[in-house]
């Protein structure tokens, strides 16, 4: 397993295990505690700052601004109620297609 693949399963599993934890003790507690529309908003603000640090060609910030990013995907996507394993499912249907005919069979 990759170094960034088993730090994902870790991080998604320590998000999980803060589910109903007192969110004044703990920040993914405290941002899941907020229904969906936290974790939404705070994923969105953290998609800029990456996109701004890219912009600036700054690699430290981008890198930073990417664990930032992953962190609250993570969060969004265990307040939805979707597994890495759904997401993973949906990229293996992708897996061997070409971007353009993918995107072209969901009508976008």
């Amino acid at each position: 397993m990759s170094r960034f693949a088993d730090i994902l399963e870790r991080l998604a599993a320590t998000i999980e295990s803060r589910k109903g934890a007192d969110p004044e003790s703990s920040y993914t507690a405290k941002l899941l505690a907020g229904g969906i529309d936290r974790p939404a908003k705070k994923f969105g603000e953290e998609a800029v700052e990456a996109v701004i640090a890219a912009a600036q060609g700054d690699q430290a910030a981008l890198a930073s601004e990417s664990a930032d990013l992953i962190y609250h995907w993570l969060v969004l996507l265990t307040a939805s109620g979707v597994s890495l394993d759904d997401v993973a499912a949906k990229l293996e249907a992708r897996e061997g297609v070409s971007g353009l005919a993918e995107k072209a069979a969901r009508g976008k």
